[in-house]
């Protein structure tokens, strides 16, 4: 069946539904990490629903001196990409449509959530962002929608909002698809020169520095416990040939710093680096947050949180993240 290109509500809605529809969206551009969204959707859908990607290029969410006009609108090409991962439907709004009296008047508000890290950073993104993806919600009336846990102060932010003002669907975040050297996918990383994108890769090697820290920073507390403090540890520790120094979890994890803190100091001497190289990295933030409310986490932190880092190479800007766990075990 060939995929449909779909430009009004009323064309969309006149389809015949038969199982869930699934809605996949997009500013277009779509790359890979698009086409994993889509295939994801397709699986939840199943073979008698239907997938929906929508591409529109939101004018609410660019500030001023951010990249609206030179965002890449590249249609022809999204719907063969779209196509070839098992979508069905293409809905392709025009700014009319989507705002037909022009700016809402009314929006939809972030709230405090949507001041913090990226909202510091471009005051009323996410109103906008909200607003739109609220529209398109109501626009394609999916039973499930689909979005990259790379933005994953925007999931945070859409999972809210669903929840709070009782939308009536299922959010489903997909993790985060990245190229063979570790640099998330993004519209924008087109615009990296080769020496731009040698600096760009700092982002992804701050978060899997701070990842390795915080791992290895559990396997020596996951030791300790295997080990009871007694006499007995100390004989044990010499039994098997290993200098206390070398062998004593516990005192290797007081002496390294663990905790939040410690992963944040790893992943800080990579973007540090990245200051000095050419062209230098210009960090925004680096931040490990918790993912209800995305405040930063304190070094007794217990749960699922985010380590967000989000930084300018040249002209353009670029956002990463990567979850972590803390206090697994006891």
């Amino acid at each position: 069946m060939t995929i449909a290109l779909l430009h009004t509500a009323d064309d969309l809605h006149a389809r015949a539904r038969a199982g869930r529809r699934a809605v996949v969206m997009t500013m277009g551009a779509l790359h890979e990490g698009h086409a994993t969204l889509i295939r994801t959707a397709r699986g939840i859908a199943g073979a008698d629903g239907e997938v929906v990607v929508t591409v529109f290029v939101n004018p609410l969410q660019f500030g001023a001196g951010e990249d609206l006009d030179r965002y890449p609108r590249t249609l022809e090409a999204d719907v063969k990409v779209a196509e070839a991962a098992g979508a069905d439907v293409v809905f392709a709004p025009s700014v009319d449509e989507v705002y037909p009296g022009g700016d809402p008047q009314v929006r939809i508000s972030a709230g405090p959530m949507g001041e913090r890290l990226e909202g510091a950073v471009r005051p009323g993104h996410f109103d906008g962002m909200l607003t739109v993806v609220g529209k398109l919600l109501h626009l394609t009336r999916p039973d499930a929608a689909l979005f990259g846990q790379k933005d994953a102060q925007q999931l945070a932010l859409i999972r809210r909002m669903v929840r709070d003002l009782n939308f009536g669907m299922e959010i489903v975040g997909v993790p985060t698809v990245r190229e063979d050297d570790g640099l998330a996918l993004s519209s924008r990383n087109r615009y990296l020169s080769d020496r731009e994108r040698r600096t760009a890769l700092a982002l992804s090697q701050a978060l899997f520095a701070g990842r390795d820290r915080h791992a290895a920073q559990e396997a020596l507390r996951a030791r300790a416990r295997e080990v009871p403090t007694s006499r007995a540890r100390a004989e044990a520790l010499s039994a098997i040939g290993e200098s206390r120094a070398a062998a004593d979890a516990a005192a290797v994890a007081k002496v390294a710093p663990g905790g939040p803190a410690g992963v944040l100091a790893a992943a800080r001497t990579v973007l540090d680096e990245a200051v000095r190289l050419d062209p230098p990295l210009e960090l925004d933030y680096l931040a490990l947050v918790d993912p209800s409310d995305f405040t930063g986490v304190t070094e007794d932190f217990a749960g699922e949180a985010v380590l967000a880092v989000a930084a300018r190479v040249g002209t353009t800007r670029l956002i990463d993240n990567l979850p972590l766990t803390f206090g697994a075990a006891s």
